[in-house]
């Protein structure tokens, strides 16, 4: 089988959960002709630049504004027009990605955003490919930009998603329950204390690591100061700016982080997690059962991520951030507590979503 895996680049989760898939993929040899790419190397030059330019200014610098718009392009009265807009849209700056899916005719298509879910959907609808196209959902609830005529199956990261993707009119058989695909290093259980000992972390003191998500967002500094009483592991993403601020105020129990690769050895060597609740983490944090507060959801995707997370009893945002200073405080005093929350992640908890994903080819 010819296969692509294809994203966009716009955050890193859409990235992550292609490039989990794709090193599955690898691992399983030659029984698969696979390629990865990224949607927008095959587009316009001033779209493939504006297009995670002006994501990353709108979810930092204009929240409310990303916000806005995400409900607004969501209002189901809206939808023949939104769909009409984004076909033209799309037609024109994608032009170079709608030649190369037509020129390679991939037996099957894995695609992690709905930018190049759109653009495979409607060349399968007017049979110009014939690939067969798995849509990876990428957050736990579902905006209707995912949902398109053409695609043959969607992956879901929770019974809510698949419940929602079948209010949005996806029928029920189209729909897989397989989890949001992560790298398979969060599944391995490596030894904690050979781990710390590697990662200069001391064993005996109560450990929160605080993720920024990829743009290092949030108020990391007053986090760092209320929290100041445990072993911190503080990822701050490619904020440069914040890395350089914290370095100079950090404690000796703080460790101040910049990008890194690893996050799956720093999950395993915390106790709880502050984070952003972006889809990917989240997902990576319910494999490694991993107790999390939210702090800075980004309206939209990740303020519904959260609603979906609380239904289930699972993560929660308090509304100042003394509250999460207060929660750690409780949890590190009733061990049991986090034992109890870390149970009823096992709902959410699919270490095997690659594998799930790729038995569907």
């Amino acid at each position: 089988m010819k296969i692509l895996v294809i994203h966009a680049t716009a955050g890193a989760g859409h990235k992550k959960a292609a490039e989990a898939i794709y090193h599955s993929l690898q691992a399983k040899g030659s029984d698969f002709n696979f390629h990865i790419v990224d949607a927008l190397d095959y587009t316009s030059p001033f779209f493939r630049i504006s297009y995670p330019r002006s994501y990353a200014f709108l979810v930092t610098r204009l929240p409310w504004a990303w916000g806005y718009f995400f409900s607004l392009l969501d209002i189901p009265w809206l939808q023949p027009l939104v769909q009409v807009v984004r076909r033209l849209y799309n037609g024109f700056n994608a032009q170079a990605l709608q030649k190369f899916l037509i020129q390679e005719q991939f037996d099957a298509v894995i695609t992690t955003h709905f930018l190049p879910a759109e653009v495979c959907a409607f060349l399968k609808r007017s049979g110009q490919i014939k690939s067969k196209i798995i849509c990876v959902v990428t957050d736990f609830d579902v905006h209707r930009i995912w949902v398109n005529t053409g695609i043959d199956i969607y992956t879901a990261a929770c019974e809510y998603t698949k419940n929602k993707l079948m209010a949005l009119g996806v029928p029920s058989g189209k729909i897989f329950t397989t989890g949001i695909p992560t790298d398979i290093r969060f599944a391995q259980k490596p030894d904690i204390s050979a781990l710390k000992k590697k990662l200069g972390i001391q064993d005996s003191i109560f450990t929160v690591l605080i993720a920024t998500g990829s743009f290092g967002m949030g108020p990391v500094e007053e986090l760092m100061e209320l929290l100041k009483n445990y072993q911190l592991l503080i990822v701050c993403g490619h904020n440069r700016d914040l890395y350089e601020r914290l370095k100079p105020k950090a404690q000796k129990n703080a460790h101040i982080l910049g990008l890194v690769d690893n996050m799956d050895e720093l999950m395993a060597v915390s106790n709880v997690m502050v984070t952003k609740p972006g889809g990917l983490s989240i997902a990576e944090a319910l494999v490694k059962k991993l107790p999390m507060l939210f702090f800075s959801a980004i309206p939209g995707q990740e303020t519904n991520n959260i609603k979906v997370l609380s239904s289930y009893g699972v993560g929660s945002a308090p509304s100042f951030l003394s509250q999460v200073a207060q929660t750690i405080h409780e949890w590190e005093a009733n061990p049991k507590d986090l034992e109890a929350l870390r149970r009823r992640m096992n709902e959410l908890s699919k270490p095997n979503a690659v594998a799930d994903i790729i038995a569907l080819l």
